[in-house]
Order: structure tokens, then C-alpha cells, then sequence
């Protein structure tokens, strides 16, 4: 119930600002189709929802469409109603940098202010209005939700019942789970390796600025391999979706003109402004990355073979090798250990799927505690770098158990039994509250939950 009243309020809250499929066919008369409280559907929500479903692959009968965008959007009313109730007030203020991001979102897929004023009928007044709007109703809704399960949590007890309830071929497969620790060295030296680098950007820069095509350069000698065939062509982007140095070079250049060259954590580019349009830019570029020679690869293996052996004797500690040694910036502050840089995890398990193919054939053939040979990878950023893996702990793949899948276990229980507040505070909700819905939805099953009066 919850998954599926969220998911669709969040089509409510996006329907202006991700629906870039067709083009409104007519424009229909504003109706009311139910009353909640104070708060008014007209019949057009509906309408422009369905439309909106529809054209987005949505092959439900539309008669039962109707009704189960009828039936969620009841559902936010009630969360509206109870906020102004409760004097929840959500200013325009606190939506505004959202609000900005969803207008230059929704201006790149289509192409343009024009193109989008175009395609909803409406002025960039109108449909700002709209987006901030839904926005705000969005974290409305959101507050009060908070307010009505933010004292709920599972005990132990709760835990354990709600896993036993679960038919044990029922419950989920958990991938093999593994914890590493690295030390990894970037190539020796490598400052030469840069000045070649900027030299060979620099032979392409001269043969552009001579009146060679810089997106011919870009296919043959580009080494970014998403935009090298498209000509080095990124698209229409935002300064903060691009590297601080490149945004700072890109944005201060005038259209077809060459830019100096630039180091990012990439490599070195040179670019090429396509177009600007408002805050939105597009550019080309052609990107040079470092060459390690294999005289380096020698000198950076044979120290981490030399680390390795002193760490297998008990000479030197992993922890205390990678804090000296390891060029890995986020692990090296852990003794090595490896952490997920996804935001909403920031823990150190990882399935061997989420390795890239040297770790993963480096680590699937350890031992707890065992060190591998030296070996060579990329990095996070694609650059070539050395390294060495020790495997710390391990979790073959199982069936979801309350030992070592505590935590995973305890969310689902916690959603359920949020699922379970939610649904009894609506069903309160719907006795107190004052709601007309238009007998054009009468067929609709779920109005007999209570939802006529």
C-alpha cells in the first residue's frame, strides 16, 4: 500500500516536470471532480495524469487508470488537509533550488524554453507556477507524514515476529557480500607522463586552430569513449554537472571558439562551445589521459610485490602501509579500508558485481585475511593505477537471516509497519473529513472503503 501510494503521488508531484512524451491533444474544462476538506480535484489532474501514464507505456484499462489516479490523489488531499490543519507552511523559498534544478532538467530533454512552452501550452510563468507548486505540496505531504510516524520503531521482538511470518522460501537471496582493503600506488613519475599528455592536446589544438574540424579530431583521437563517436559532444549541461575547471574554462568562452587546455581529474581536455541556452551549455571535447610506460608499471608493481611480502611476514601492518604509501585518498585515512562513495550507503560491503574486473578477479579467489599479487586497474575517475587487495570478511550468498542481515531485515519490518500507520491514519482520516467525489467516478471500487459519505 505504501510503495504504491508513494510511487504514484510522486507522479502526482512530477507530472509537469518529467512528462516529455506528446503533446497535449485539447484542453479540457476545468470540473471539479471530488472536494477534500478544502482542498479541490479538478477533473483536468486526472485527465492530464492519464494521458500522461498512458503515453509513458502504461497499458491499464484507462476506465480503471482514472480510478487509481483518482484514489491517490484523494490520498495527497487528505495530507493537505491535515497540514493545514496542523499550520505546516512549506514557503516557495524552501523548494527554490529544487525548483531550479527541474526547470533546467526539463529545458535540456526538450531542447529549449521555446520547445517546452510549446509542449504544455503554457508560458515559462505559467509552468514555473505549476513546478513550484507541485514541489511544494511534495514536501508538504512529506512533513506530515514525518510527523505521523516519527515516534514508530521496531524492537527486537517486533523483528523477530515479523521475520517469522516470512515462509522461508519466501524470503530474499542476499548476493555474496564482501569487506577489502587496498593500497594503491599511481603510476611512478607521473608527472612526465602529464607533460606528454598536454603536449599531444597541444599537436590537436594547433591542427584545430589551423582549420582542421575539432569534432573529426574528437572521433579519431578523443579518449572519452561516451562522447569520442558523437564528435566529443556532451550536450546541453549545468555548471555544477560539469568538473569545476572545465565549467569555470567552458562557461567564460564564446561559441566555436578553442580553449586553452584544462586538467581535470579526467586528464586534459581542450573545448568547444556548440550553443548556450539560458544556464544550460553544450560543448565538445577532446580528452588526453596520461600513458603509463611499462618501465613505470615495473618500478610500481615491484613495490607493492616488496609491501605485500613485508605485510604477509608481519613485518609491516596493512593499515600502517596504506596510511604511508596508498595514493587511494578515501581509504587510506581507514588503514585501507574500502567504503562505498554512495551517498545514501557509505558502508564497506560490497557484491563482487560492484567491483570493477580486475578487483573482482583479484578478490573472488582470496581467503579472509589473504593478500593478493600486485595488479593493475583504474581508478574511480578511469586512470590508471596499481594496487593490492586484502580480503577482511566475507558473506556468501544466503537467504535473508537475522544474523547477518540485521539491518536489511529490520527496514523492510519498519516500512511494513509504517505501511500499517499510514493506512489506519487514512482510514481516521476519511470519518472526520468532509469529501464530495463526482458521481461520474462512481464505478469506482475503492470509494466503497469509506470514501462515500
Amino acid at each position: 500500500m505504501l510503495r504504491r501510494f508513494s510511487g504514484l503521488f510522486l507522479i502526482v508531484v512530477v507530472f509537469f516536470l518529467s512528462g516529455m512524451s506528446v503533446a497535449r491533444s485539447q484542453i479540457l474544462v476545468e470540473s471539479v471532480a471530488a472536494i477534500v476538506g478544502n482542498e479541490v480535484i479538478y477533473l483536468s489532474d486526472i485527465e492530464n495524469m492519464v494521458l500522461d501514464l498512458r503515453s509513458s507505456g502504461n497499458r491499464t484499462p484507462v476506465d480503471e487508470l482514472r480510478c487509481s489516479v483518482l484514489r491517490e490523489l484523494l490520498i495527497s488531499k487528505l495530507f493537505l488537509d491535515q497540514a493545514r490543519i496542523d499550520s505546516i507552511i512549506v514557503t516557495d523559498d524552501m523548494v527554490e533550488n529544487e525548483l531550479n534544478a527541474r526547470i533546467n532538467d526539463a529545458i535540456r530533454r526538450s531542447g529549449s524554453e521555446e520547445a517546452l512552452e510549446t509542449y504544455f501550452r503554457k508560458s515559462m510563468i505559467e509552468i514555473r507556477r505549476d513546478i513550484r507548486k507541485a514541489l511544494v505540496d511534495q514536501e508538504i505531504v512529506s512533513q506530515v507524514q514525518g510527523s505521523i510516524a516519527e515516534n514508530i520503531k521496531i524492537t527486537p521482538n517486533e523483528l523477530r515476529k515479523y521475520y517469522s511470518s516470512i515462509p522461508k522460501d519466501s524470503l530474499p537471496v542476499i548476493p555474496a557480500r564482501v569487506q577489502i582493503s587496498i593500497i594503491q600506488l599511481d603510476p611512478p613519475d607521473n608527472d612526465e607522463n602529464k607533460a606528454e599528455a598536454r603536449q599531444r592536446l597541444l599537436d590537436i589544438r594547433g591542427r584545430i586552430l589551423a582549420g582542421q574540424s575539432f569534432s573529426s579530431l574528437a572521433i579519431m583521437y578523443s579518449e572519452d569513449p561516451g562522447t569520442a563517436p558523437r564528435g566529443g559532444e556532451l550536450g546541453y549541461m549545468l555548471r555544477g554537472e560539469l568538473e569545476k575547471p572545465y565549467a569555470d574554462e567552458a562557461f567564460s568562452l564564446t561559441k566555436n571558439t578553442v580553449s586553452r587546455i584544462i586538467e581535470t581529474r579526467f586528464g586534459f581536455h581542450i573545448i568547444q562551445v556548440i550553443d548556450r541556452n539560458g544556464d544550460l551549455l553544450n560543448t565538445r571535447h577532446i580528452l588526453i589521459r596520461p600513458k603509463v610506460k611499462p618501465e613505470q608499471t615495473a618500478r610500481a608493481m615491484n613495490m607493492l610485490d616488496s609491501l605485500a611480502n613485508k605485510i604477509r611476514k608481519d613485518s609491516l601492518k596493512f593499515e600502517d602501509a596504506a596510511i604511508r604509501y596508498s595514493s587511494h585518498k578515501d581509504s587510506r585515512i581507514n588503514g585501507g579500508k574500502l567504503v562505498s562513495t554512495n551517498p545514501s550507503r557509505r558502508d564497506n560491503w560490497f557484491t563482487l558485481e560492484e567491483l570493477n574486473p580486475q578487483m573482482y578477479v583479484q578478490v573472488r579467489d582470496l581467503k579472509v585475511g589473504e593478500i593478493s599479487t600486485p595488479f593493475r586497474t583504474t581508478d574511480e575517475n578511469n586512470n590508471e593505477v596499481f594496487r593490492i587487495v586484502r580480503l577482511d570478511n566475507e558473506i556468501p550468498a544466503h537467504r535473508a537471516n537475522l544474523k547477518d542481515d540485521y539491518q536489511q531485515l529490520g527496514d523492510a519490518a519498519l516500512m511494513k509497519k509504517r505501511t500499517r500507520t499510514y493506512e489506519n491514519w487514512i482510514k481516521k482520516k476519511i470519518e472526520v473529513t468532509y469529501i464530495k467525489v463526482s458521481d461520474e467516478f462512481e464505478s469506482c471500487d475503492f470509494l466503497k472503503e469509506g470514501w462515500l459519505k
